[in-house]
């Protein structure tokens, strides 16, 4: 037998990976640091919006435009569809853009999936697996740089 007949037997064993592995610290330009020190661990309730509490973006890094990504992060919903979540900002730890500031918009990515995914509720984590690209979008919350159209969604 073949090695390749030896895969057909078993459909559960993978090729190789369809998909790029990113991590958040992937995103920023070198020598940057991923997520501001004063940001992690800050809860401030009162004061100016979380929104204008937003560092700025130090630039942005372009070697995923187009590619098949996958990047492991924590949902922040913007959009459903019945009870199915088609839009939402991943975001690289709980918090962020809603009890502390957002992080740089470099630090974020903005997910949109044509079917809607049942999210477990507010900073589920997961897996996003789809095309990556840089795309600057503004919501209420924060400014972001990345953009991606995920094909999969699963939990972390």
């Amino acid at each position: 037998m073949t090695a390749f007949a030896a895969f057909a037997l078993r459909p559960g064993m993978a090729g190789a990976k369809d998909y790029i592995d990113l991590e958040w610290t992937d995103l920023v330009p070198e020598g940057q640091a991923a997520i501001p020190p004063f940001i992690q661990g800050l809860i401030q309730h009162d004061g100016p919006s979380l929104s204008s509490q937003q560092p700025p973006s130090k630039g942005v890094r372009t070697e995923w435009n187009g590619e098949i990504v996958r990047l492991p992060g924590f949902i922040v919903p913007i959009d459903y569809s019945g009870t199915g979540v088609t839009a939402f900002i991943l975001v690289p730890f709980v918090g962020a853009c809603v009890h502390v500031p957002p992080p740089p918009a470099n630090q974020l990515v903005f997910v949109t999936t044509e079917k809607p995914y049942e999210s477990s509720g507010m900073f589920e984590p997961v897996n996003v697996i789809g095309m990556f690209g840089t795309a600057s979008t503004s919501t209420q919350l924060a400014d972001i740089a990345y953009a991606l159209s995920a094909d999969h969604i699963e939990p972390f």
